[in-house]
């Protein structure tokens, strides 16, 4: 599918609405918190200040998964919550939280308050 095309987010959500419709709202919550670009790449979309705070890829690209999307949250320390599928420390100083998301209704409160935490270590 590369074909030397640049990868777009219409691109790389082809043929996954309810992905796209997570990022959606995903990307509105990252706007609000505050100004950002995003980068997209074959295997992500970031968001980024200085560097990237948050990470949303297709775990169905990969291997045979029922769950749309996740969010990948880079913080400076490790946040204790059964929502993370898991939480790898790929670096000192860098903690990446994985949360599975089946639908946009999952991006509660809770998950906004771990992006802005997310997005001000990011500055």
């Amino acid at each position: 599918m590369d074909g030397g095309e640049p990868w777009t987010v219409d691109r790389f959500f082809e043929g996954s609405g309810t992905a796209r419709d997570i990022y959606e709202a995903a990307e509105r919550m990252a706007s609000a918190i505050g100004p950002m670009t995003v980068r997209v790449s074959r295997s992500q979309v970031s968001f980024r200040r200085r560097r990237g705070f948050a990470y949303l890829w297709r775990p169905g690209m990969y291997v045979r998964s029922v769950v749309p999307l996740v969010l990948s949250l880079a913080l400076p320390y490790e946040i204790g919550s059964p929502r993370f599928k898991e939480t790898a420390h790929p670096a000192p100083g860098i903690w990446m939280h994985h949360l599975e998301l089946l639908d946009s209704s999952q991006l509660d409160g809770e998950v906004e308050q771990w992006l802005r935490q997310a997005y001000e270590a990011a500055g």
